[in-house]
């Protein structure tokens, strides 16, 4: 075989061209060329056509690529290639959808990046790895238009509007060293219609007790029980202990035992009109009573056209009272003397007038049965602030279904009782046996471990509450202590409220006594002579005896005789009020000789 038979591999152009490099290399050595007859070409092939030039680029750029790198090499630049211009791709359609979703977005009042987000999250998580690098990418690297649309939430709503009073501070008290009696302090009320606006639609929560009745008995019968009236219905020790033990739904004890309904029939009976005109109270009564014709009747003041038309105003007057007002003809035909409805009682259920004005003070809820909030006063205060006003400073600004002042003075029930005592306010033997049954039952001097109670000795004569069950219970069972016992109330108060407090979350609001002064102006009973209040003397209770706890006997009664006696000589000695400059109104300078032996009569 010859060289030229070497170089035919095929008709390929390669192969032609070998050949004749070959042959004039041997032309120029001077060799004989040895030429090989070439086969005849396929059909359709023509001889003399070329190569085009764009096909000799590439069969050259690959033979470069080819000779410098392998065959693994140049299949994973191609796959580069490939990955690169998907990616660009890809990053390409995600700008398209960020404008869309800025562009047509829906104008709705909720916050887009609330569903955004999620969105986003969903598709990096169940996306390719290149999709996921393409959102990641485009949040971090979007243009600052869309980042802001999208990243952005719309501000926070503004914060609710403070309270006005809310930075009041209570200012000291003046140094004024000629007049160290209470007085008045400032307060911060708002203004009346803001007041109301500020009325709760619903009634408060009532802890624990939700259903509350009262116990009706026709016949009734003292049998063994300790103190008590046929008006109470003479409740028994054992009937008191479980009216403590509060649950959800209770009969208790609570005035007005006889007849069909509170005030017909019952002992503290009042005309059927009367009846009916406080049935219509749906909303905001204020109450007081003037017995014996003992108070002027003070007109309220600073009231609003608002108060004026909703807000209830009852006085309630026994028959003494009603001739007077009849006599000075400030009783007009609408039973009216100024502000205030005249309600007269007849068949008063007690003797002493001062028990029977605890009737209205404590068990309105019983003769209101359709109001919402009440505000006591007594007979001899003049209202001076609008009720609206104190219902939202002592109540609603408190979330408190019950509010009164505490005494200016006293903190303790022991002191209490011993001044009770000093200024001859009732029967000495009667205010010491209601101490020892009280200190049998665990009560106990006043003390800054009953913090954060700030005092067991209110000044009872305004209160404030709100017709729940529980706080009508409270009123009911304070009700049956001062039927029980002497009718001193503030004695019994601080037992009351410590045994439902024990059983419940429940708590009075006890404000500040200089605070009561504020809305309320404290005038004089009428110059009259009257004996001292000399209560009916009460027996030792059956139970007082049974008790473990060692108690010390207490005095007897005093012999009728002296008691005669001394109310005889109290007869023909004339009484003027002593000089109390904790009742004397401010800028009055009126001053009162004292007798001597002379003592001040308190109706509160």
């Amino acid at each position: 075989m010859n060289g030229g038979s070497l170089g035919m591999r095929s008709g390929s152009y390669g192969s032609l061209l070998q050949n004749q490099i070959q042959q004039q290399q041997q032309l120029q050595n001077g060799g004989a060329v040895q030429t090989t007859p070439l086969p005849p070409p396929p059909p359709g092939y023509v001889i003399g056509r070329k190569p085009t030039k764009m096909f000799k680029e590439k069969e050259s750029f690959l033979y470069w690529i080819c000779k410098f790198a392998g065959r693994k090499k140049v299949g994973m630049l191609l796959l580069c290639i490939i990955s690169a211009a998907v990616f660009l791709w890809v990053l390409y359609v995600g700008k398209g959808d960020a404008r869309e979703v800025v562009v047509g977005r829906p104008a709705f009042g909720y916050d887009e990046s609330s569903y955004r987000e999620p969105l986003d999250e969903y598709r990096m998580k169940n996306s390719s790895p290149v999709i996921s690098e393409s959102v990641a990418y485009r949040l971090k690297n979007s243009s600052p238009v869309i980042s802001e649309s999208i990243a952005q939430p719309p501000p926070p709503p503004p914060p609710p509007p403070r309270h006005p009073c809310e930075s009041f501070v209570l200012p000291p008290p003046p140094a004024d060293k000629k007049r160290t009696g209470p007085r008045p302090c400032p307060v911060c009320y708002l203004p009346v219609e803001e007041a109301v606006a500020l009325m709760p639609k619903d009634p408060s929560p009532s802890p624990v007790l939700n259903k509350l009745t009262y116990v009706y008995e026709e016949n009734l019968t003292k049998g063994d029980s300790f103190g008590g009236s046929e008006f109470g219905g003479y409740p028994s020790l054992e009937q008191r202990a479980n009216s403590y033990d509060i649950r959800e739904s209770m009969t208790v004890h609570c005035g007005f035992v006889r007849g069909t309904k509170p005030g017909r029939q019952t002992g503290f009976n009042l005309d059927d009109s009367d009846l009916f005109e406080m049935e219509q109270c749906h909303g905001v009564v204020v109450a007081s009573a003037i017995f014996a014709n003992y108070d002027a009747i003070q007109q309220p003041k600073n009231i609003s056209d608002a108060a004026k038309e909703n807000v209830c105003f009852y006085m309630f007057v026994d028959e003494e009272t009603e001739t007077y007002l009849k006599k000075s003809d400030d009783l007009d035909n609408n039973k009216r003397v100024g502000l205030w409805r005249i309600v007269v009682v007849h068949n008063l259920p007690y003797n002493d007038a001062r028990r029977n004005g605890k009737v209205p003070k404590l068990l309105l809820h019983r003769m209101f049965p359709n109001a919402r909030y009440s505000l006591w006063i007594d007979g001899k205060l003049e209202l001076v602030v609008d009720p609206y006003q104190i219902l939202e400073r002592f109540l609603w600004r408190k979330n408190a279904s019950f509010a009164i002042s505490r005494h200016y003075r006293r903190f303790d029930v022991f002191e209490e009782a011993e001044a009770n005592k000093a200024a001859a306010k009732y029967d000495n033997a009667s205010i010491d046996i209601q101490i020892e049954f009280y200190k049998s039952e665990g009560l106990t001097p006043y003390s800054e471990a009953k913090l954060p109670i700030t005092s067991d000795v209110p000044e009872g004569c305004v209160i404030v509450r709100e017709h729940i069950p529980i706080s009508n219970l409270f009123t009911c069972l304070w009700f049956n202590e001062v039927d029980r016992f002497t009718s001193r109330d503030q004695l019994s108060f601080s037992t009351v409220r410590d045994k439902i407090r024990a059983k419940t979350n429940w708590t009075v609001n006890m404000f500040l006594d200089c605070e009561r002064r504020n809305f309320v102006v404290q005038g004089y009973h009428k110059d009259v002579v009257r004996p001292p209040p000399v209560g009916v003397a009460v027996k030792p209770p059956p139970s007082v005896n049974k008790l473990p706890v060692s108690q010390p006997q207490p005095p007897p009664p005093p012999p009728v005789a002296e008691i005669s006696t001394a109310s005889a000589l109290n007869s023909q000695i004339p009484r003027v009020p002593a000089k109390r400059s904790r009742d004397r109104r401010s800028g009055s300078r009126r001053h009162r000789k004292v007798v001597v032996g002379a003592k001040a009569i308190d109706s509160s």
